[in-house]
């Protein structure tokens, strides 16, 4: 394994974290705290999950197990997050961890085990799981987005009923090396 795959996995990571940004600008306060019903996870729930998983499985991620003893999961799903600085805030916290963590891998420290509840984990493995969950949780905070705003939802990817056109704007031009977030994280801003 080399750099390139780390390099591959950030621009994943920043691409479901764009997705969850742009769901958050176009939801009201109140709506980032819905539930549909009483067994389903708000919003707000989801950020704190993720957050808390993050901070477990990204510090200290080459010397201490991914689960960490400080980690109290259950209270991950309780609504403790009352506003939407606060939401942003702890989003970010967990993002921050895990990128600067990717960011600051050296090629040599690649071919390690790393520990997630005692299991070991080759880099790309914990890589990937975790690449897969947060996707997971990010879908449920875009659908829940969707829900919320219904016929004012702005699409985050190529629109129903747009897919001709669009395929035809991309067969236009020539081929060309390109991951399929950069053309995301180009319009982040």
């Amino acid at each position: 394994m080399n750099l390139e795959y780390i390099e591959s996995s950030i621009k994943q990571f920043e691409y479901y974290k764009m997705l969850g940004e742009k769901t958050f600008n176009q939801l009201q306060e109140e709506d980032l705290f819905w539930k549909y019903n009483e067994d389903s996870n708000s919003i707000g729930v989801i950020v704190n999950h993720l957050s808390g998983n993050m901070l477990s499985r990204w510090t200290d991620f080459l010397t201490s197990d991914g689960e960490k003893p400080w980690r109290n999961r259950d209270s991950e799903f309780e609504e403790v997050i009352q506003n939407k600085e606060a939401l942003l805030l702890r989003w970010n916290e967990g993002w921050d961890c895990l990128l600067s963590t990717l960011k600051s891998l050296k090629e040599t420290d690649l071919n390690q085990l790393v520990y997630i509840r005692n299991e070991g984990h080759t880099i790309t493995e914990a890589i990937n799981r975790q690449v897969a969950h947060y996707a997971y949780h990010v879908g449920q905070i875009v659908f829940i987005g969707k829900m919320c705003t219904q016929s004012h939802w702005q699409s985050l990817s190529i629109p129903k009923g747009n897919s001709q056109h669009y395929n035809a704007q991309k067969f236009s031009k020539e081929k060309e090396k390109s991951h399929f977030t950069d053309e995301f994280l180009k319009n982040k801003e």
